[in-house]
């Protein structure tokens, strides 16, 4: 199944549309996609895996995906030249990295997105999320976020091979 997300910020979920967050200068073709760009990569994106707050949800989230908890100590490399770019690290790190245990809570519950990972090539963006949309659905940096219920409802649904797909 493909979750579609459009670029006037709806997403189809089960048959019916919801509010999604995209990034806060739109949305780009995948080939032209740029780290730090604010802008959502346009394309299918497979949801490899779930990452969660286990002080959030202590039994992990109902989903048929793969999770994983997060802890205080985890981050993702956004650093182009670094070895680990678009993969997590523990913190502190050396190189630029994103810290996934955040104090607003937007990354409570993250789908990782099948976004230039296979492998991942320097500076053509990283941390491609589906994550816990801010209360005013202000824009992300590049990922796409849904409202807590939505974003639950979702992966309740999701299978392995499901995907989110931006602006197709």
């Amino acid at each position: 199944m493909i979750f579609r997300a459009t670029a006037d910020g709806h997403i189809d979920l089960d048959d019916r549309l919801v509010r999604c967050a995209l990034g806060k200068a739109g949305v780009i073709a995948a080939a032209d996609k740029r780290e730090g760009d604010n802008k959502s990569p346009i394309g299918v994106w497979m949801i490899r895996e779930i990452l969660y707050r286990p002080d959030i949800y202590p039994d992990g989230p109902t989903t048929a995906l793969p999770v994983r908890p997060i802890a205080p100590d985890d981050g993702w490399c956004d650093a182009p030249g670094d070895a680990a770019y678009n993969r997590p690290v523990k913190l502190p790190y050396p190189a630029s990295a994103e810290r996934l245990w955040r104090d607003d809570h937007v990354y409570d519950l993250v789908g990782i997105l099948a976004h230039n990972d296979d492998p991942p090539v320097p500076g053509l963006g990283s941390a491609i999320f589906l994550h816990l949309a801010r209360e005013d659905y202000s824009g992300t940096e590049g990922c796409v976020a849904l409202a807590r219920a939505d974003l639950e409802a979702l992966l309740a649904v999701a299978r392995p091979g499901d995907a989110v797909g931006i602006g197709v």
